[in-house]
């Protein structure tokens, strides 16, 4: 069945409760008196509520009430918010260095309102060592709960230990401060044309001024 209302010649009743183009209740009228309303009105005769008895119709520009729909349909699902989950994997004797590559990215998902799956990946003799395990979880868990909290603690899956937190942060908001961050770069840059180009031309200038330095090294 359409979801579409029936308009005009397709209501087939004797008669309907009618609304004016502004909303008011004109009350209840036999249906050749609101056609013939709609044609004064250069409107569309709208059945609201089939099922009231008598039906519930109203005067109004279809086409416009389509197209408006629509578009606040179009801007919902932009504006909607999909909860994500990431994942990071981690081995349980992992470097500083890559520690704080992984968290870097374990703070940036938690930002974005994302959720992030940590998992420990054990081998050979590490699955002897699950405690290896579950503090490095409890470490980064601390290194971010300004962001994240942890939904999920840690639980032994097989050769793996896995965490999952949660951001502080709901996406909806996460997404509104991205789009506000956005907007004031662009403003920024709007305000400063020249910043930019002015930063090229002095890095331009830098590289300029080292190339001499380097030919006169291989001298």
């Amino acid at each position: 069945m359409s979801a579409e209302p029936r308009i005009n010649d397709r209501i087939r009743v004797p008669e309907v409760r009618l609304v004016g183009p502004s909303g008011e209740q004109v009350g209840i009228v036999p249906l050749a008196k609101a056609l013939e309303l709609a044609q004064e009105y250069d409107l569309d005769l709208v059945e609201v509520a089939a099922n009231a008895r008598p039906p519930v119709c109203k005067l109004m520009d279809y086409g416009k009430f389509k197209y408006e729909s629509a578009m606040k349909a179009r801007e919902a699902r932009k504006n909607q918010a999909h909860t994500v989950i990431k994942e990071m994997k981690l081995r349980p004797k992992i470097d500083p260095h890559d520690y704080d590559t992984k968290k870097g990215h374990v703070v940036r998902f938690l930002k974005q309102g994302d959720k992030v799956k940590i998992t420990i990946m054990f081998r050979g003799r590490e699955q002897s060592r699950p405690e290896l395990g579950y503090r490095l979880l409890q470490r980064l868990a601390e290194d971010v709960q300004d962001l994240g909290f942890v939904e999920s603690n840690p639980k032994q899956d097989g050769r793996n230990m896995i965490m999952v937190l949660g951001p502080h942060k709901k996406k909806t908001e996460a997404m509104a401060e991205a789009r506000q961050a956005q907007e004031a770069r662009k403003a920024e840059a709007k305000a400063n044309p020249g910043k930019s180009q002015n930063a090229a031309e002095a890095g331009g200038d830098a590289e300029i001024a080292e190339a001499p330095a380097e030919a006169a090294a291989e001298a």
